[in-house]
C-alpha cells in the first residue's frame, strides 16, 4: 500500500475518535467557564486514549487533597515496620487547633491527651478530611518534606507539599505553596488503582476509606448515574472575600465494565457561588464518564 493511501486510511479510521476527544475537551472548557476561575483537569482510562485535559500541568492549591498522598506515605512506613495500624498514637494537646478547625477528633476529645489507633487517624484524615488527625499523621511520618520525597519516589510527578494544616490555618496564603498538577494527581490515582505499592490488605483499606468518604457529594459524584462507585479525596478552602481559592476532587470512578476512570478536577480562585463551582466539577466528571469508550 502506498504511504499516502495508508495515511489516508489511518486518518479515516481514527478521525471520528480524535474528533470525539476534541469535542469532549471543548465541552469541558465550556463547563469550566461557569466557575469564573481557573479550572484544571486531567483524566486517564486504561486501554483508551480518553483525553479531558484542561491545563493539566497547572499548579492549583490542593488543600485537603494532600491527605491522600499523606496516607500513602504512612502506609509505606507501616510496611517498613515503623508503625502498625493498630498502634495507639497519642493525641497531644499541642496537636489541637485554635481557633478550632474541622476535626471530629478534636470535637470528641476537646482536651486531647488520649490514645487513638493509627488506623482510626488514617480513616479520619482520608474519609472525613479531619485536619487535626491529618497533622498528627504528618507529624508521625516526619513532616511535609518526607511526604513530598515519598510521592516522587513512586514515580508521581507534579506534587509539592510544603506546609501542614496548622500552617494553612495560620496563613491562608500558604495554601498556594501546596500544589498538585492534575496530571500528577491522575498518576497517583493510577498508581493506587493499577499498580499499588502496598499489600492487597492495605490497598483495600485505603480504597475503602476513599469510597466511604461523605465529603463533596455534589462534586465528582454529583451527576453520575445512581450507584456509581467513586473512590475519591476532596480539598476545600472555603470562600475568602468574593473568591474561593480551592474547590477540588480527585478520584477513581468505576465504570459499568469494572474499569476505573481516574480523574482530577481543581478549581482555583473562582468567583461563582459554591453550588455552581461544585456543579462544574460534577458535570466535568459526568462528561468524561459518558465519553469513556465502552
Amino acid at each position: 500500500m502506498r504511504p499516502t493511501l495508508f495515511a489516508a486510511l489511518v486518518l479515516t479510521l481514527f478521525s471520528p475518535y480524535v474528533c470525539s476527544q476534541t469535542l469532549l475537551q471543548d465541552e469541558i472548557r465550556k463547563i469550566a467557564a461557569e466557575a469564573h476561575g481557573k479550572v484544571s483537569v486531567s483524566c486517564s482510562l486504561p486501554g483508551s486514549a480518553l483525553n479531558c485535559d484542561l491545563e493539566p500541568h497547572a499548579h492549583p492549591p490542593m488543600q485537603s487533597v494532600f491527605k491522600l498522598p499523606l496516607a500513602l506515605c504512612m502506609f509505606s512506613q507501616i510496611e517498613q515496620g515503623k508503625f502498625s495500624l493498630d498502634q495507639p498514637i497519642r493525641f497531644l494537646p499541642s496537636d489541637r487547633f485554635f481557633p478550632k478547625t474541622y476535626s471530629p477528633l478534636q470535637d470528641k476529645y476537646a482536651d486531647a491527651n488520649v490514645d487513638v489507633l493509627l488506623r482510626e487517624l488514617l480513616r479520619l484524615a482520608v474519609s472525613l478530611s479531619d485536619n487535626v488527625a491529618a497533622d498528627i499523621v504528618l507529624r508521625l511520618v516526619g513532616g511535609p518534606a518526607v511526604v513530598d520525597a515519598y510521592i516522587k519516589s513512586i514515580g508521581v510527578e507534579g506534587f509539592h507539599l510544603e506546609d501542614s494544616e496548622h500552617a494553612l490555618h495560620r496563613d491562608p496564603t500558604a495554601q498556594y505553596r501546596n500544589w498538585f498538577e492534575p496530571a500528577g494527581a491522575v498518576q497517583l490515582l493510577r498508581r493506587i488503582g493499577d499498580n499499588s505499592p502496598f499489600t492487597p490488605e492495605h490497598t483495600e483499606l485505603l480504597l475503602t476509606c476513599m469510597e466511604d468518604s461523605p465529603t463533596g457529594p455534589n462534586r465528582l459524584k454529583g451527576a453520575l448515574p445512581s450507584g456509581t462507585v467513586v473512590m475519591h479525596k476532596t480539598g476545600s478552602s472555603g470562600t475568602q472575600g468574593n473568591k474561593t481559592p480551592a474547590t477540588n476532587d480527585i478520584g477513581l470512578i468505576v465504570l459499568p465494565d469494572g474499569r476505573r476512570l481516574a480523574i482530577a478536577v481543581f478549581i482555583t480562585d473562582a468567583s461563582a457561588d459554591s453550588a455552581t463551582i461544585e456543579s462544574v466539577i460534577a458535570r466535568i466528571a459526568a462528561a468524561a464518564y459518558a465519553a469513556a469508550p465502552r
